[in-house]
């Protein structure tokens, strides 16, 4: 997911820097590249919020892992 992130932003990189204006430039890499990534990897990272927030109101559900059990002798 962020190998995708960071594609985009490196072309609008190239975009910012090939346009006429230092403020042309500046707005080109907000409005296309930093505005466009925020809404996307907040939207890809709501899965994973929705799941820590549900492990924090049951905490008590969590699965286990059986290896953490094990003695030095086995």
């Amino acid at each position: 997911m962020y190998i995708i992130a960071i594609a985009w932003l490196y072309v609008v990189l190239i975009a910012a820097i090939s346009d006429t204006t230092v403020v042309g430039g500046v707005l080109t890499f907000v409005f296309w590249g930093l505005g466009p990534m925020a809404l996307f990897l907040w939207l890809a990272g709501t899965p994973a919020r929705r799941r820590a927030a549900a492990r924090r109101e049951n905490p008590d559900e969590t699965p286990t892992n059986d290896r953490t059990e094990s003695d030095i002798d086995q």
